[in-house]
């Protein structure tokens, strides 16, 4: 066999004709896909699956008043194109409960002006003590407190709770309303990354739970395969991001 000779410039190091604005919206695109697919791991694990199942449903508003939304039904309910009113609210709170049937008349005043519009307005409410997802994603901080969502737009309400506030809120009436940056947005990065980060959380504890007290396992053994799990889950991330930025020789 014959030896072939190497020449250094016989080599160039190139890109694999991915400029770095094409590389760039890879990588968004692998980073979204990792973070949907860790969402769906963290709320399939939950604990309370199995009941959420039956909410799974598009929600449909009681005798037309406040509809109840959960992570299950959220995002699908308030994509529909319509905007919405959500009050999060927490069953212990005294002036949730005092405000309830003020809040459920305000729910049928306004989803009685939806007859015969095409943008309608949803009047809804979580529960931000079951939902601390929601919670979290929407920086909640005390009950009751109430958003309005129109599209990808989040305005804060900051006024006194009454009826004609609420009404008046939900139809924008104040010219000077600004919506949240989409930075710290709940559907913005930001929001998303408190919400994965909560149901990341909640998946270990009901997964340590699961493996201590259901599989009678050892504490310190059950830490030992969570951490091996997060390892190389983290490895196959960083293998995959590299492999696909890694730039490849070629041969002129």
């Amino acid at each position: 066999s014959h030896s072939i000779p190497l020449n250094p410039d016989n080599f160039q190091l190139h890109h694999s004709g991915l400029t770095n604005i094409d590389k760039m919206k890879l990588f968004q695109l692998l980073l979204s896909l990792l973070l949907s697919t860790a969402a769906f791991a963290a709320d399939a694990s939950s604990s309370a699956a199995a009941a959420a199942v039956a909410a799974a449903a598009a929600p449909e508003p009681e005798k037309n008043g406040a509809i109840n939304l959960t992570k299950r039904n959220f995002d699908s309910s308030i994509g529909d194109g319509s905007v919405w009113l959500i009050e999060f609210y927490s069953p212990w709170c005294g002036h949730c409960k005092k405000f309830a049937a003020t809040y459920e008349n305000v729910a049928e005043t306004l989803h009685g002006m939806n007859k015969g519009k095409e943008h309608k307005i949803k009047v809804a409410k979580v529960d931000g003590s079951k939902e601390k997802a929601l919670a979290l994603r929407f920086s909640i901080t005390g009950y009751p407190a109430f958003v309005l969502v129109d599209g990808w737009n989040v305005y804060e309400f900051e006024g006194r709770r009454s009826k004609e506030a609420m009404v008046n809120f939900a139809l924008k009436k104040d010219e000077k309303m600004e919506p949240i940056s989409f930075i710290v947005s709940p559907f913005g990065p930001m929001g998303q990354l408190r919400a994965l980060l909560h149901r990341t959380g909640t998946m270990c504890l009901d997964t340590y739970d699961y493996l201590v007290k259901s599989k009678s396992m050892p504490p310190t053994f059950a830490v030992m395969i969570m951490a091996s799990c997060g390892v190389i889950f983290g490895t196959t991330v960083i293998i995959v991001v590299g492999l696909l930025l890694l730039p490849k020789p070629k041969i002129d």
